[in-house]
């Protein structure tokens, strides 16, 4: 992995090791900028943009794990590794719950470092990559990204790939990355929802049908696995498709060959299968709803697309790309989530997986009125994931006064204030609600004057 062009921002208070890592990395061609303290690092970020931030934790004006909270409320997205003295390691620990992606200890050892960056770059990559050759298929979780290998892995072949996964999950775009990263991209990708047909209209679509052959077909008609000759064909929820069409999509994965609806005539084809179920077809199989020999047959690399649930980490770029998305498509200038917005969706158990979670984003986005979108923007049934001893779900109120002509400090100050008296001052636990310790809080009430 190289790192050439790479933007670095380093933010450390000791200039001759900000110096020190300035050599370090541009040896490696990247393009660094440089910010001696945490307030520095946040208004850098909001104006540029960069790959990676490299940050200290001990700094006098803003720590860096106070910076860290305010740039990841606000770019979630920009990979941050933190440098820290033996004896804040404990604050480095902290670091890495609330976003951070590793962090090294000084005094640093050169190669260590570099491969730390490097391995934060080779991620940042993998969503690139994610972005423009996968559809879209955004994440930094483990899950997704073993998908994605198993993506890079079986889309060069031509196996039959067999997707299983909850409805939302985004079956179809891992289908549209394999055909994508296949020696076939430049070839049909035809798709078909199995359970979108009647049996009747599912076999003409899928095979076509001849002039006559029934009432209405006025004329030849050519179908799915004809159009998609030397291409892919997506067969979409396979799992509700017919004992007997079940019978005809077998031949055709043996045999390479079928006859159109009314016809006699044997027509041959080269095609990609892929095939995805929301259901458990090994116990269809053993149901008898579905053929075994076809289970078989479809069954030759499976790859199962995990729920949002099962994947929560991925729910922080997901959102931002779609807020990005959304805010864009409605003329908004909204800047970002607020922190409690985001806990909100971390929360939530999402049952309709990432479709829902775009949706949710969609109407926050429509709805919000200030720059930054707070929990009442989201939909009733989502506001429910509120925890009960948050602050906001007392009183029947669910957001933070985030309208238009309020800063984040204003925000910030009213929300501790709020936690402060539904805690009765108990600083303790109102850091615990907050999500930030206690020192950080005990810093906040001092640096905005709160009684």
């Amino acid at each position: 992995m190289k790192l050439k062009n790479t933007k670095i921002l380093i933010v450390d208070d000791d200039e001759s090791h900000r110096q020190m890592l300035k050599a370090v990395l541009s040896e490696e061609n990247c393009k660094i900028t440089e910010a001696a303290d945490g307030k520095d690092a946040v208004a850098l970020s909001e104006k540029s943009s960069f790959d990676i931030i490299l940050m200290d934790i001990r700094m006098s004006e803003m720590s860096g794990v106070d910076a860290l909270k305010i740039i990841k409320a606000r770019k979630p997205d920009i990979p941050i590794l933190l440098m820290t003295a033996y004896g804040s390691v404990k604050s480095a620990v902290e670091a890495l719950k609330l976003g951070a992606i590793d962090y090294l200890t000084k005094p640093l050892d050169i190669q260590e470092l570099k491969l730390a960056v490097k391995n934060a770059v080779k991620n940042i990559k993998i969503e690139e990559v994610s972005d423009r050759d996968f559809s879209e298929i955004i994440g930094r979780s483990k899950e997704i990204k073993e998908v994605l290998e198993t993506v890079l892995r079986v889309a060069p072949t031509d196996a039959t790939v067999l997707i299983s996964g909850e409805s939302g999950t985004g079956k179809e775009l891992i289908a549209n990355a394999i055909h994508q990263k296949s020696k076939r991209h430049d070839k049909p990708f035809i798709k078909v929802n199995c359970a979108a047909l009647t049996e009747t209209l599912l076999e003409s679509e899928l095979f076509g049908h001849e002039k006559g052959a029934f009432t209405g077909a006025i004329s030849k008609k050519e179908g799915r696995f004809e159009l998609a000759d030397k291409g892919t064909i997506f067969l979409d929820e396979i799992g509700d498709m017919s004992p007997a069409t079940q019978a005809k999509v077998l031949r055709v994965l043996q045999e390479k060959e079928f006859e159109r609806v009314g016809g006699t005539k044997t027509l041959k084809i080269d095609v990609r299968v892929i095939a995805a179920t929301n259901k458990e077809l090994d116990k269809e199989v053993k149901a008898g709803r579905f053929r075994d020999d076809l289970f078989y047959r479809l069954n030759v690399v499976t790859i199962h697309m995990p729920s949002l649930k099962e994947r929560k980490e991925d729910i922080v770029p997901l959102s931002d790309h779609f807020l990005r998305y959304y805010k864009e498509k409605n003329n908004k200038t909204i800047k970002g989530l607020h922190p409690e917005a985001l806990g909100l969706l971390q929360n939530y158990n999402w049952p309709g997986n990432v479709r829902e979670l775009e949706n949710a984003i969609e109407r926050a986005v429509i709805m919000s009125r200030g720059e930054y979108i707070a929990p009442s923007d989201f939909p009733i049934a989502i506001q429910s994931a509120l925890p009960s001893d948050s602050p906001l779900s007392k009183g029947g109120q669910r957001g933070v006064d985030v309208d238009a002509g309020k800063s984040i400090k204003d925000v910030e100050k009213s929300l501790i204030v709020r936690t402060l008296n539904e805690t009765k001052n108990n600083r303790t636990k109102a850091a615990g609600l907050l999500g930030i310790t206690r020192r950080t809080l005990l810093n906040k009430i001092k640096e905005y004057k709160i009684g």
